[in-house]
C-alpha cells in the first residue's frame, strides 16, 4: 500500500511539473500588444526619413528602443507635448499608466535573453545640462518604467562631456560600442542616449572552420574584403521577380524571433527597394516565402552605427518636445526649463556563426538537393522580426561593412 501511494503521489508530481512546463508563455497585455504593432508601424516611416539623409551609409535602428525614448519624453512631458507621442504611437487612447507599463513589459519581453537565447544589453541615459535639478517623482518613474539612468553633464568643457558619454556608452556595452558621437551640436537641453548591443544566436550554427575572406561590392566601383560565413539549410525563401529582389528568413534560437533578409540581385544602392518597402510589402514578401534549401552566405562582421534621432521624430510629430520656445517637460525638473535636443540611438550588432548545434539528419534528404543561393555580397536590408509580438527588435540596412578597399575600378 505504501508503495503504490509513493507511485501515486510521484506520478500526481509529474503530471503537475509537466503541466507547468507546458503551460503557453505568458500572454502580452493588450495595450503592450498595442505598442509593439504600433512601434513597428512608426518605424517604417522613420527608417524613410533617415535613408533621404545624404551621406547616410548604415542604419539600424531598434523599433521597440524608439518607442521606449518616446516614452520617456512622454514621461517628462505635459500637455501637448506628452500627447504628441501618443500620436506617434497611434496610442490616443491608452491611459498614462498602460502606456508606460506597455512599453515597460514589451520591452522586458523581447529582450528576455532566457527566452529568446539572444545577446542584447540594453542602456538608456537621460543627460541634463547641470543647471537643472531632476524631479525625485520623474527619477523613480522613470527607473521603473524605462530603466532610465540620470546624469548632469557640464558642456562648456565640450571635451570632457563627449568623453564622458562615450565612456559610458562603451562600459554599458562592455567595449562593443566604443563611440556614441565625436560632436554634439545642441548643448542647452536634455539629451537621451540608447546604447546596445545585440548578437544574434542562430537556430542552427554557421560552420565556425567554413569562414573566409571574400569581396563585398559597396557599389560596382568599390570593393572591400570581409569574412563571410556559410552554411546551407532549409528556410524560408521568396525571389520577388519583378522587382528583381530575394527575401530570406533564418529563424534565430529558440525560434522566437528570426532575421529576414531582402537583397536585391544585383549590385545597386537601395534606394530602390526602400522606396518599395512599407510594413504591408514587407508582410506580403513575407507570406510568399516557402521553406527550400539554402546556400546562405553572409558577412561574419560587426557594425557599430549611431544616429541622432532628435530631426526625425520632429519630422514625424514630435514638433514640440524638440522645439526649446514650445516645450513642456516640466516633469522632468519641475520647470519648463528643458526641450529634448539629441535623441542618440546607438548599436552595435555582431553577426557571427554562434547558434545550436546543426541537425545532421536533414543532409542527404530530397528538400536538401539543388538549394537556392543566397550570397550577401553586396548592399542589402534587414529585419529582426519578433514572432510572439509581432514587433520588430531591429531594422535597418548594410551598405559598407568593416573591411579593408580591394580596389577601386569600373
Amino acid at each position: 500500500m505504501l508503495v503504490t501511494g509513493l507511485v501515486t503521489v510521484a506520478l500526481l508530481a509529474h503530471a503537475a511539473s509537466a503541466a507547468t512546463s507546458a503551460s503557453p508563455d505568458k500572454v502580452l497585455s493588450t495595450h503592450a500588444s498595442l505598442l509593439a504593432d504600433n512601434s513597428a508601424s512608426l518605424a517604417f516611416s522613420l527608417y524613410q526619413n533617415m535613408a533621404k539623409e545624404k551621406d547616410v551609409e548604415n542604419i539600424l535602428i531598434s523599433p521597440v528602443v524608439v518607442a521606449s525614448a518616446l516614452g520617456l519624453v512622454a514621461l517628462g512631458g505635459k500637455a501637448s507635448t506628452a500627447s504628441q507621442v501618443k500620436s506617434m504611437l497611434k496610442a490616443e487612447k491608452v491611459k498614462d499608466e498602460q502606456l508606460h507599463a506597455g512599453l515597460a513589459e514589451l520591452l522586458s519581453e523581447v529582450s528576455d535573453p532566457a527566452a529568446r537565447n539572444v545577446t542584447w544589453t540594453i542602456h538608456s541615459r537621460l543627460y541634463g545640462p547641470s543647471s537643472i535639478t531632476f524631479a525625485e517623482a520623474f527619477l523613480k518613474k522613470s527607473k521603473k518604467h524605462y530603466n532610465c539612468e540620470h546624469s548632469k553633464i557640464n558642456f562648456k568643457d565640450k571635451k570632457s562631456a563627449l568623453k564622458a558619454i562615450n565612456e559610458w556608452a562603451a562600459k554599458s556595452t562592455d567595449g562593443k560600442l566604443p563611440e556614441v558621437t565625436k560632436d554634439v551640436e545642441k548643448t542647452d537641453g536634455a539629451m537621451i542616449v540608447n546604447a546596445m548591443f545585440f548578437k544574434p544566436h542562430w537556430n542552427e550554427q554557421f560552420h565556425h572552420k567554413m569562414v573566409d575572406n571574400r569581396a563585398f561590392l559597396v557599389s560596382r566601383g568599390f570593393t572591400i574584403s570581409v569574412q563571410m560565413m556559410h552554411r546551407t539549410g532549409l528556410y524560408g525563401h521568396y525571389e520577388d521577380v519583378a522587382n528583381q529582389l530575394t527575401v530570406l528568413s533564418m529563424p534565430l534560437a529558440h525560434k522566437k524571433s528570426s532575421v529576414v533578409f531582402i537583397m536585391p540581385f544585383h549590385v545597386e544602392n537601395l534606394e530602390r527597394l526602400e522606396k518599395l518597402l512599407t510594413r504591408k510589402q514587407l508582410d506580403d514578401w513575407v507570406a510568399k516565402m516557402e521553406e527550400k534549401a539554402v546556400a546562405v552566405s553572409l558577412p561574419k562582421v560587426s557594425m557599430e552605427v549611431s544616429h541622432n534621432l532628435q530631426k526625425h521624430l520632429g519630422d514625424l510629430g514630435l514638433t514640440e518636445a524638440v522645439d526649446k520656445s514650445k516645450a513642456d517637460l516640466s516633469n522632468i525638473s519641475g520647470k519648463k526649463d528643458l526641450y529634448l535636443a539629441n535623441v542618440f540611438h546607438a548599436s552595435a550588432v555582431e553577426w557571427d556563426t554562434d547558434g545550436n548545434p546543426i541537425d545532421p539528419t536533414v543532409y542527404g534528404s530530397e528538400k536538401m538537393k539543388s538549394p537556392k543561393l543566397f550570397y550577401a555580397d553586396h548592399p542589402f536590408i534587414f529585419f529582426v522580426k519578433d514572432q510572439k509580438t509581432k514587433s520588430i527588435l531591429y531594422m535597418g540596412r548594410m551598405v559598407r561593412p568593416k573591411g579593408d578597399k580591394m580596389r577601386d575600378e569600373l
